[in-house]
């Protein structure tokens, strides 16, 4: 999963966004075209995610493999906002001791929107899926991680039904349903903003209600 440091934000600059792929005779990923195109139709909900917006564009321009932790420190990473009947989902990271939203790494061969619901599942235990239109974009941050590395973090929306959170053995224990005042509360700050956009996308689809802790 992304290991997150949130206190602070990288200072990659804002330049004008370009294009997927290199103009050195390679054909270009599609999925990081498709990354493309979803990050320019996004609108942001405030200033920090227009940045973080405008951050993503031009490293997506400027990295050969964007989507491969191997590749270099900046890298893109896909997380998810978990909605259903009683609230949305988070965890306690275990290095950070942070609520956060579930997420990591884009392994080899995947898009993110898969990548997030892998991740999800693993984290949580949880039967998650994108909603039926097709996976949605909720929200986008830029931040510092561990090793000194930089996530370009899409976060998608997901839904859950109601069932209690089953992480594997390998993953936080600490995962629960939060109602979206006690999320707001209790989750890291950087999620403030997703978690106002993610309530706003996920209730008149059939998602979250109250409830929760």
């Amino acid at each position: 999963m992304t290991e997150p440091d949130r206190s602070t934000e990288p200072d990659l600059g804002a330049g004008t966004p370009g294009v997927a792929g290199r103009d050195d005779g390679a054909l270009p990923d599609p999925r990081v075209s498709a990354v493309v195109a979803a990050v320019r139709n996004h609108a942001a909900a405030d200033e920090r995610e227009e940045l973080s917006r405008s951050i993503i564009l031009t490293e997506l321009d400027r990295l050969d493999r964007p989507l491969d932790e191997q590749a270099g420190p900046t890298h893109v990473t896909a997380s998810a906002i978990v909605v259903g009947p009683r609230g949305v989902v988070l965890h306690r990271h275990r290095r950070l001791h942070r609520w956060l939203q579930p997420g990591g790494h884009v392994e080899p061969g995947e898009t993110p929107p898969e990548a997030a619901l892998r991740e999800c599942v693993e984290e949580t235990g949880l039967p998650v899926s994108h909603p039926t239109d097709g996976p949605t974009l909720a929200h986008l941050d830029v931040h510092t991680a561990a090793r000194g590395h930089v996530h370009l973090d899409l976060r998608y929306l997901l839904f859950a039904p109601d069932l209690p959170p089953a992480p594997g053995p390998d993953e936080s224990q600490e995962v629960a349903w939060f109602s979206w005042e006690a999320a707001a509360d209790r989750a890291d700050e950087s999620l403030a903003g997703a978690l106002l956009v993610a309530r706003r996308l996920g209730e008149p689809r059939g998602g979250p209600g109250g409830g929760g802790e």
